[in-house]
């Protein structure tokens, strides 16, 4: 059966935070809360854990999971190239509701479906997400649900959704009735002078946002 945790409750917590090391460490799954809604989350460079969320979730690999990581430092690791205005984007808007595509970085060992050589990178605003994040280091992480069906905003409901393909469980509390999903931006065509940025989803951080942080990049919808 999988594990459920409260980590609201503090006598909780530490045996959570340890399951869900385990679980993710050997390549299972496991629910997080998050600063949007509650996400199934994998080890990034455990193609067998990709493809467990992937199943778990009624997904193909045309479907990628976005990665969160715990420290813009990490960019600098999985980007190809972090050009100025793209780190600008990094430190100005994380932790929170950006999620930065850019090029993945050729050399790493993951595979995370057909990504076509880029990788959603984003920094979540929440403690529990960043404390786990802090000790595993980056995680493959899609909205907890069924495709299809609503994003989970406890772990219970997640549960009903997702039962046995999830390892371990950690409830930490509703989400948002109407959380702000993250904005998804196309960063590729970024250059050191400028270049261009897509908003591929409006989301929390809006476009006027995004253009008063990077006044000399051309912003397309």
């Amino acid at each position: 059966m999988a594990e459920v945790y409260d980590c609201s409750d503090t006598t909780q917590l530490l045996s959570a935070m340890r399951a869900a090391r385990r679980a993710i460490g050997s390549g299972q799954l496991a629910v997080i809360p998050t600063d949007t809604v509650y996400g199934v989350a994998a080890d990034a460079f455990t193609p067998e854990a990709v493809q467990r969320l992937l199943d778990a979730k009624g997904r193909t690999r045309q479907s990628p999971p976005p990665v969160l990581i715990p420290n813009v430092a990490t960019l600098d690791a999985l980007a190809a190239e972090v050009t100025t205005p793209l780190r600008t984007l990094a430190e100005t808007f994380w932790p929170g509701a950006l999620t930065i595509v850019t090029r993945a970085n050729a050399a790493l060992s993951w595979d995370l479906g057909e990504t076509g050589g880029t990788v959603a990178l984003r920094i979540p605003n929440h403690p529990l997400a960043l404390e786990l994040l802090q000790e595993t280091g980056p995680l493959a992480v899609s909205s907890a649900n069924a495709t299809g069906e609503p994003a989970a905003r406890t772990a219970e409901a997640a549960e009903a959704m997702l039962g046995e393909s999830i390892t371990v469980y950690l409830e930490y509390g509703e989400a948002p009735d109407h959380p702000s999903a993250s904005t998804i931006i196309d960063a590729t065509g970024l250059t050191e002078e400028g270049g261009t940025l897509r908003i591929l989803r409006q989301g929390g951080v809006t476009r006027e946002a995004l253009a008063e942080a990077l006044p000399q990049v051309t912003i397309e919808d």
